[in-house]
C-alpha cells in the first residue's frame, strides 16, 4: 500500500496495528483491546482527512499510482469481453488512446478513453496517457462507428493534457481536437462521459462532449493543471496548491458550476481503495445514463446536448 503525503497518520496507525497483531500472534498475548482501539483511531483519522480534502488533496489522489485506468474499468464492466481497435486509418495507433467494443448487461457500447501505465515501461508505451492527434482521430473514427451501429459511446477521461511536443503540433493537435469537439456535439449516438483521474484542458474535452457528463469525486477536471497554472503566473511551482483552490477544479466545483451532472462517490479512502466498488457504482450510473438518454429521439437529444455545451460559460 502506498500513502500519499497527508496519508502519514494513517500509515503510522496501520504500522502499530501490524505490530500489534504480531505481537500478539508471537507471544501469544491478548491484544484485542489495543488492536480494537487502533482499529477505531484509524477510521477516526480517515474520516477526519478524506471528508476534509483540499482540491490540491484531492489532485493527488487523482494520480494515485494503483488508482483505476481505463482499462480496469473497461475490463471489469464487460466481463472481458472487450475488443479493442486499433489505428487512425491516416498515421498510426496511439497507445494512449484506447477504444472498442464491450457489452454492459446485455447492451453493447464503444468504449474510448486514455490510458496511463503502471510503471516506466508502460507510462513510455503509453505516453503517459497524453495523446498524440493520431489519437484523437482514432477515437472519432470509433465515435463514427458507433453511430453508424446506433451504438452508445462511452469515453473515460483520463489524461493530464494532450501531447504538447512539436511532431503532435505540426500533425495538427489542435485542429484534431477542435474536430472532435464539433463532430462529437451532432453525433447521432448517446455520449456518457465519465472523469475517473485527471481531466486537464483540450486533452479531456477532446473526448468529453456528452450527453451526460459523470465525475469521480476524487477527479479533477480543468483548463489547466495546478503546476502548470503556477508557472505560468508565479513563475515556479511553489504556489500549486493556491492554484489548485483557485481553479475550481474539483467535482463539487464542477456540479455547481454546472459543467459535470453527476458525482459518483467513491471508496472513502479513495477509488484505488476498493476498486470492485467504486466499478459497480461506475456502471450502475452508466446504465442509468443509457436508459434514460434511450428514451429521447435523436434529434431531441443533439439538440439538448448542443444546448447544455452553448450555455456553459454564461453568467446572468
Amino acid at each position: 500500500m502506498q500513502y500519499l503525503k497527508f496519508e502519514k497518520p494513517i500509515e503510522e496507525l496501520h504500522n502499530k496495528l501490524a505490530q500489534a497483531k504480531e505481537l500478539a500472534n508471537l507471544k501469544d498475548v491478548d491484544a484485542s483491546k489495543t488492536i480494537l482501539d487502533i482499529e477505531k483511531q484509524i477510521q477516526e483519522t480517515q474520516n477526519k482527512i478524506y471528508n476534509n480534502l483540499t482540491a490540491w488533496q484531492k489532485v493527488q489522489l487523482s494520480r494515485h499510482p494503483n488508482r483505476p485506468y481505463s482499462l480496469d474499468y473497461i475490463n471489469s464492466l464487460t466481463n472481458g469481453d472487450f475488443i479493442e481497435l486499433h489505428g487512425d486509418r491516416n498515421i498510426k495507433d496511439d497507445k494512449a488512446m484506447i477504444g472498442g467494443w464491450g457489452t454492459i448487461d446485455n447492451q453493447t457500447v464503444m468504449f474510448i478513453g486514455q490510458q496511463k501505465g503502471r510503471n516506466t515501461k508502460e507510462r513510455q508505451f503509453r505516453n503517459f496517457g497524453m495523446a498524440n492527434p493520431e489519437g484523437y482521430r482514432k477515437a472519432l473514427r470509433l465515435m463514427r462507428l458507433a453511430e453508424k451501429f446506433k451504438k452508445p459511446v462511452i469515453s473515460l477521461i483520463d489524461t493530464p493534457g494532450a501531447f504538447p511536443g512539436l511532431e503532435a503540433e505540426q500533425r495538427g493537435q489542435g485542429e484534431a481536437i477542435a474536430r472532435n469537439i464539433i463532430e462529437m456535439t451532432r453525433l447521432k449516438t448517446p455520449i456518457i462521459s465519465v472523469i475517473i483521474g485527471e481531466g486537464a484542458s483540450g486533452g479531456a474535452l477532446g473526448i468529453g462532449v456528452g450527453d451526460h457528463v459523470l465525475m469521480l469525486n476524487n477527479a479533477w477536471y480543468s483548463v489547466i493543471s495546478p503546476e502548470n497554472c503556477s508557472t505560468i503566473l508565479w513563475r515556479n511551482w511553489d504556489y500549486k496548491e493556491t492554484a489548485a483552490d483557485s481553479l475550481k477544479l474539483t467535482a463539487n466545483d464542477m456540479k455547481k458550476n454546472k459543467l459535470v451532472d453527476r458525482i459518483i462517490k467513491e471508496p472513502l479512502s479513495g477509488a484505488h481503495s476498493d476498486p470492485d466498488a467504486i466499478y459497480k457504482s461506475v456502471k450502475k450510473e452508466i446504465i442509468n445514463s443509457i436508459t434514460t438518454l434511450k428514451k429521447l429521439s435523436i434529434q431531441k437529444l443533439i439538440k439538448k446536448r448542443m444546448d447544455k455545451f452553448c450555455n456553459m460559460g454564461i453568467v446572468k
